[in-house]
């Protein structure tokens, strides 16, 4: 493309308020995806040790998103308020491989994703010698399928070039009118990047509906241990449900926008059309974190359990400190105070409250939180008995014996 095109071509196409639109929610779209694929990832690693090898899928998708939010966002967002592509020709160039590679990717890592559950949950015989290295093949040959198509274009099959509304870039939509290379790039990417991952999750998300439904059938006639086995597979299902409505979300619309921009009448898809249906394509940076963090119970386990480590961290930081002269006994009591649980239902045998258990927000002139000092006590011969009294009751000259 020469400067005439440039000129052409990377100007918006819709109108000005549409663009401030699109680069507002973009923004959204931005900060979301970075704090919820940013969690995801955290939880993941802190719980590396015990992942499952299904679940390294979860943390390759979230890769993939998180390299679609840092490749393409920063270069829409200011192109939208813009209302002009701002970057030039090489960098639409790299763009658009940046959104195929990683768009794909995530893709059939759901498409691979799914078919590991079908497997586990359907054919648990075979499911259950699924290892590591599986999942780790698996995972190269995701990246491996997306680059093919990624990579297409630059050699000649298909063609990159802006997007039909002007401030983004991906694939010539329009090129299969004028290039039979073109035509069969468009016809392959639609059967094998969209017909056939969306066939495989929906096989796979019915099998394990049924399946489900055989193991609640069997635990309702059978007073069962199943009971454990049939809750994770309703997860799964509730999990298989959200992902195949995300999928349907983010993918159809621009599916049906391309398809009908390369096999119909270019000029009458309009640019708005191309635009809806980018926004939808990057909102699935958004959704696939919250789904997997909301419906892996182990993973949201992990979240909690980390969150309440930083509240406690919080808590106990006021009682950290050097020492200052004369309040080291106090500073340890106020120590024990913060490390004390806030609901004080510790009781002792007789029945009643623990009074001696300060609150995490007492002070040290509180009555209910200064402790009754230890009283001494002694026994008193009388007679052939003995009695016990406290030494503050005792005339002042047998306490001095005492002391």
């Amino acid at each position: 493309m020469g400067n005439t095109s440039e000129t052409t071509h990377f100007v918006s196409k819709i109108r000005k308020e549409h663009d401030v639109f699109m680069g507002s929610l973009y923004s959204i779209f931005c900060i979301l995806s970075l704090l919820g694929n940013g969690v995801l990832l955290l939880v993941a690693y802190r719980k590396r040790s015990s992942l499952k090898p299904a679940e390294f899928f979860i943390v390759n998708l979230s890769f993939s998103d998180l390299g679609m939010t840092v490749s393409l966002f920063p270069l829409a967002i200011p192109s939208a308020f813009a209302h002009k592509w701002l970057f030039g020709e090489l960098t639409c160039l790299c763009y658009a491989v940046c959104g195929v590679l990683f768009g794909l990717s995530s893709l059939t890592n759901l498409t691979a994703l799914s078919s590991v559950c079908c497997l586990k949950v359907c054919f648990p015989n075979y499911g259950n010698k699924f290892s590591y290295s599986h999942a780790c093949l698996m995972i190269v040959g995701v990246w491996c399928y997306a680059m093919v198509f990624a990579v297409g274009p630059l050699a000649n099959w298909g063609h990159y070039g802006p997007e039909p509304y002007g401030t983004a870039c991906c694939i010539d939509w329009y090129a299969p009118g004028q290039d039979a290379l073109s035509m069969s790039y468009i016809i392959c990417l639609f059967l094998l990047c969209y017909a056939l991952p969306l066939g495989i999750i929906l096989l796979s998300y019915i099998l394990i509906l049924i399946t489900v439904r055989g193991s609640r059938q069997a635990v309702q006639q059978h007073v069962s241990p199943q009971t454990k086995t049939t809750n994770a597979h309703i997860l799964i299902v509730k999990l298989s449900v959200a992902v195949c409505i995300g999928f349907l979300t983010a993918w159809s619309p621009y599916a049906v926008v391309a398809m009908w921009a390369a096999f119909g009448e270019p000029d009458n898809v309009p640019p708005m059309a191309f635009a809806l249906a980018a926004i939808f394509a990057k909102s699935s940076t958004i959704y696939n974190p919250v789904v997997y963090l909301v419906f892996k119970p182990n993973f949201r386990k992990s979240l909690s359990r980390d969150t309440a480590q930083i509240r406690r961290r919080i808590c106990s930081s006021p009682c950290k400190g050097s020492p200052v002269p004369g309040e080291k006994d106090l500073q340890r009591q106020t120590s024990l105070r913060c490390n004390k649980d806030a609901s004080n239902s510790t009781r002792l045998s007789n029945g009643l409250a623990d009074s001696h258990g300060a609150c995490l927000h007492c002070t040290e002139t509180d009555p209910h939180c200064q402790q009754t000092p230890t009283q001494r006590t002694a026994c008193v011969l009388v007679g052939t008995s003995y009695s016990e009294v406290t030494v503050s009751q005792l005339p002042e000259k047998m306490q001095a014996d005492f002391l």
